[in-house]
């Protein structure tokens, strides 16, 4: 053997036996970094849902424990199963996307908030990328319907990152780019907050001049409008719609007082129980019946609008009548 010494059997085994053991952990130490997410799945539409569960069975690292076919079972799923993920749907009756949303901060506030963390909210919509900017801006993510597999994948993705950065936006931005409050919200609220007020709420106040945004559907899409652009809204049947010069659509906003509360008062006048009118859009005031009075306004239709006697007074205050 050239005098080399031959190594003992002994030895040779247990080097190949500590290589394999090493590998081994090393492969399992892979694999526990990407176990699967937990995921619910709320909408209202059993085809968007299967469609969804399919594209998450193809790509992975999902494992989608349950599913909700509108908000309010959402909300208590949500509060069930404690999910790492959940797929929204944006537009549902009862509560939509946005109210379970609400109704899961209110109720996690009262809980204590820190033991409970909000899982990553994935929204899912048929609206066009107009509407949805707003998810861009507070890093929380959204898929467009139809789904598509590589978005879908890109979404779970970006969740994952989030939850293994401890809850970090879609770019890196941690609390202070998310607006964490000082009451100690985790960024996952901060980011679900501030989407809520962006969405509901006027952005006027403080900003200078720039017009506040209103949500209104039309038709399929769910378009963020200037409140200047409104001419008047209207319920009927406990539906309120948004009129505007060029289209008009639907408000999620379930009564006219709920309206005018985003609405900036010093524009918007309630002139009918069943009316809020932007005066800034009222083309003629037409003299009616018995000292009452209509208003013709600018939509295309030149609507006529009916002032109540309670509403009168100020008609005449408005404009000097």
């Amino acid at each position: 053997m050239c005098g080399l010494k031959p190594v003992p059997f002994e030895l040779t085994s247990y080097r190949r036996l500590a290589r394999i053991d090493r590998d081994a952990s090393a492969s399992y130490n892979r694999t526990s970094i990407r176990m699967n997410l937990t995921a619910l799945i709320i909408d209202d539409e059993k085809l968007a849902r299967e469609e969804l569960q399919f594209l998450l069975d193809s790509a992975g690292g999902v494992e989608v424990v349950a599913q909700g076919t509108n908000g309010i079972e959402g909300v208590e799923l949500i509060e069930e199963h404690r999910p790492d993920l959940v797929f929204l749907d944006v537009q549902m009756p009862g509560l939509d996307g946005f109210a379970v949303i609400q109704k899961l901060m209110d109720r996690n506030r009262l809980k204590g908030g820190s033991e409970q963390p909000l899982p990553q909210i994935i929204f899912a919509t048929a609206y066009d990328q107009y509407a949805v900017r707003a998810f861009d801006v507070n890093a929380v993510d959204y898929l467009l319907k139809p789904f598509d597999q590589a978005r879908v994948e890109q979404a779970v993705e970006r969740a994952r990152n989030r939850i293994d950065g401890g809850g970090a936006g879609v770019n890196g931005a941690g609390p202070n780019a998310t607006g964490a409050s000082a009451q100690g919200d985790s960024p996952i609220e901060s980011q679900l907050e501030a989407l809520l007020k962006l969405l509901n709420r006027p952005q006027g106040a403080g900003r200078g001049n720039q017009p506040a945004k209103l949500i209104v559907q039309a038709q399929s899409r769910l378009l963020l409008i200037d409140q200047a652009d409104i001419c008047f809204a209207a319920i009927d049947e406990g539906v309120i719609r948004v009129v505007t010069q060029t289209f008009e659509g639907q408000s999620k906003c379930r009564t006219l007082e709920e309206l005018l509360e985003l609405l900036d008062s010093a524009v918007f006048w309630r002139a009918h129980r069943g009316f809020v009118v932007n005066i800034n859009h009222i083309r003629e005031v037409v003299p009616w019946f018995k000292s009452s009075y209509q208003l013709r306004m600018t939509d295309k239709r030149q609507t006529e609008i009916p002032v109540s006697r309670a509403q009168t007074k100020r008609l005449r205050e408005l404009f000097n009548l």
